[in-house]
């Protein structure tokens, strides 16, 4: 009897499985709606994995297997069994150089492969060169590849194997890649402009139905070329920026491991970048952005957060697209000339980024100013920068010390008021009126006392900003730095910072009756700055170096003026 039964529950069994989903189908997404569109992004994973599988003899025809028996388990229709068999197509790399950077695209997939940057050398730990160039693609990633959607049907192109041509167009190189996939044609073709990191790619899939859509799959991380590794890690982000609002940043470490999340579109770019490089993918100029993008949190195998996914959804117009892609260095400038807000692939100062933006950009639009018309090192530009601000400020901060200083004067006779008319508020309210005005003030001139330290800090505040992503500080020797952007290797400017703070606070004293509490601050905060600076970049650390050096000229004055004053008189 035990075997009946064995056997009539696998027969149950089986009748469970095949039944159920005839009786009770899964419902299918609505063709073109953002679950659709989303839904197939999930679908595409487990293709790609059935893909990559190295036990499959014939990659694209797995490939297609995996989709169509997506499809199956959905009731539509196998539209891959039509499809003629695959003719096999060698392996190649398409290796493309111009003045700026060299370019490798492979015909597995139409991808691309690596990006490396002719005129930025990798950089060893001490901030020296390694002798080769900066490469983006770490070993074994994609910088771009890309998956097709259809209705009811997922393709990730990265199983197909394409036929390559190569071509001269209007003196830019040209790589086209040609496939049928699924009884359909499939060109995507890159033109790369000479002296320039910016490609123009465009991708045609004949016949494609209403509602299809090209997947970009973004890079899940870059290869680290900078002297400081964990740093630049530390940097790896997504950016992307929605018609008509500012760009807003997706860091890695923001993701936790599966953590998916949908930004809707339309959607001007999307790039991902460390700490000086980036890959952006740029929605054509004049044209709807992309339809939406998706980022998920990758997995962390340490503490830091150094993988995660970014897929960009364009839908297909009469089976066409085409996209803009940049990948190179930060430069500015560059950044500028694509258009688009492209400047501002780093969105500075988070929800004060309408602040700290503009702040930071009109920053940087001065210092690369200064470094054209002086020629001098960025080290030198830094401190001529320091000098400058203090000079074209001193007349607003001789303002604010003076009525510091004659705040400080009246406040013992304010205080005596306070004391008589304690009991009368209305008389105390006069009397204490009476004093502002005699000495030209008003209740609000204590305000002004505190413009001294809170005018030089927005230039301090776009400087950190500055000086996390400008590629034009990396490397830059001054000094016994070996580089600017990294912090000071034997902490003598941190440390020198702090007692430049310590010589204003003591200046800023002379003449006053201190209490404890004030000469307590006077050691406490040169200490407490020492800590902030103690690994910041040693350029930033010049740069307030130079403001401490450059203000105590108008501090001893200010002091001076305090020592000799006279007693006010009192009425």
């Amino acid at each position: 009897m035990e075997p009946r039964r064995i056997v009539l529950a696998v027969v149950l069994m089986a009748a469970v499985l095949i039944l159920t989903p005839i009786f009770f189908p899964s419902p299918v997404p609505a063709p073109g709606s953002k679950t659709a569109v989303t839904d197939s992004l999930r679908r595409a994973d487990s293709a790609t994995v059935a893909s990559t599988n190295p036990a499959v003899a014939d990659p694209a025809t797995a490939a297609l297997a995996a989709g169509s028996t997506a499809s199956g388990m959905r009731g539509l229709p196998d539209s891959s069994t039509a499809a003629p068999p695959p003719v096999a197509q060698p392996i190649d790399t398409a290796v493309v150089t111009t003045t700026s950077a060299v370019f490798r695209t492979t015909n597995r997939g139409a991808a691309l492969i690596g990006v490396e940057m002719q005129r930025y050398p990798a950089l060893s730990n001490k901030g020296r060169t390694k002798g080769g160039p900066v490469e983006l693609a770490k070993t074994g990633d994609r910088l771009l590849s890309f998956r097709l959607v259809m209705p009811g049907d997922t393709v990730a192109l990265n199983a197909q194997t394409f036929t390559s041509t190569r071509a001269e167009e209007n003196g830019r190189a040209v790589v086209r890649y040609d496939a049928i996939v699924g009884a359909r044609a499939i060109t995507i073709a890159y033109s790369f402009l000479p002296d320039s990191y910016r490609v123009n790619v465009a991708a045609v899939v004949k016949g494609a139905p209403d509602n299809s859509f090209l997947l970009i799959d973004m890079p899940a991380g870059f290869r680290s070329s900078e002297a400081d590794t964990a740093e630049d890690q530390s940097h790896l982000a997504y950016a992307y920026k929605p018609d008509q609002q500012n760009a807003k940043g997706v860091s890695f470490s923001s993701l936790d491991p599966g953590e998916r999340r949908i930004e809707a579109g339309p959607i001007a770019w999307t790039v991902a970048k460390n700490k000086y490089f980036l890959l952006g993918v740029l929605a054509s100029n004049g044209v709807p952005g992309f339809a939406e993008v998706n980022f998920t949190g990758g997995v962390r195998v340490a503490k830091a957060a150094t993988r995660s996914e970014a897929t960009i959804v364009a839908s297909l117009k009469s089976g066409s697209v085409a996209f803009d892609v940049y990948a190179g260095p930060q430069e500015f400038k560059r950044l500028v000339a694509m258009g688009r807000s492209f400047e501002t692939s780093n969105p500075y100062g988070g929800w004060l980024q309408g602040v700290v933006q503009p702040f930071a950009t009109m920053v940087i639009r001065l210092l690369l100013w200064m470094k054209a018309t002086l020629g001098l090192s960025y080290g030198w530009i830094l401190v001529l920068f320091g000098i400058a601000v203090r000079i074209i400020l001193w007349p607003l901060n001789q303002k604010a010390m003076r009525s510091s200083m004659q705040m400080q004067r009246i406040q013992p006779h304010l205080q005596e008021i306070q004391t008589k008319y304690k009991g009368d508020p209305t008389k105390l309210q006069a009397e204490m009126m009476r004093v502002y005005k005699e000495h030209g003030m008003s209740p609000f001139s204590s305000l002004s006392g505190c413009l001294p330290m809170l005018i030089p800090l927005p230039v301090f505040f776009a400087l950190f900003f500055v000086f996390q992503n400008t590629i034009e500080f990396r490397g830059v020797s001054f000094l016994w730095f070996p580089d600017i952007s990294l912090k000071d290797p034997f902490f003598v400017i941190p440390i020198l910072v702090a007692i430049t703070a310590m010589g204003l606070s003591w200046i800023g004293m002379r003449g006053m009756k201190a209490n404890e509490q004030q000469k307590m601050m006077m050691y406490l905060m040169p200490a407490m700055m020492m800590v902030i600076f103690f690994n910041m970049a040693s350029g930033l650390n010049l740069y307030y170096f130079v403001q401490n050096l450059a203000s105590l000229p108008q501090q001893w004055l200010i002091s001076q003026e305090r020592t000799k004053a006279q007693p006010i008189v009192r009425g």
